[in-house]
């Protein structure tokens, strides 16, 4: 066992403490440093996963709005289709309609002479 004189034995103990506090004060920051990037990279990702479920949330009304759209030509093109038919029918009850009418007017002539 080497024996140091006493004040260097002090003088090496307060530079080991001092070299103990450096490394906890760096150790400190590091942690520091890294706690704040991953504060900045869970943040990266929120707004990322914000913008995707903007973006899905977005097709997502643009398909139902695609959706309500084919349906609304195919309940128009339905309506057109029975409008026609109905028309069709009333054209050839039209005619129907006025022999008929026709028929009454010339009975109430032929009853009144």
């Amino acid at each position: 066992m080497i024996q140091m004189p006493r004040p260097e034995v002090l003088d090496r103990i307060k530079e080991t403490e001092a070299e103990a506090d450096e490394i906890v004060a760096e150790a400190h920051e590091e942690a520091e440093a890294t706690i704040s990037e991953a504060h900045e990279e869970a943040e990266e990702i929120r707004q990322q996963a914000r913008e995707e479920a903007e973006e899905m949330a977005q097709q997502r009304l643009d398909d139902a709005r695609d959706e309500v759209e084919a349906e609304r030509e195919e309940i128009l093109a339905d309506g057109d289709e029975q409008r026609e038919k109905l028309e069709t029918q009333a054209e050839k009850q039209r005619d129907e309609v006025i022999e008929h009418v026709a028929a009454l007017f010339e009975e109430a002539v032929h009853a009144q002479t």
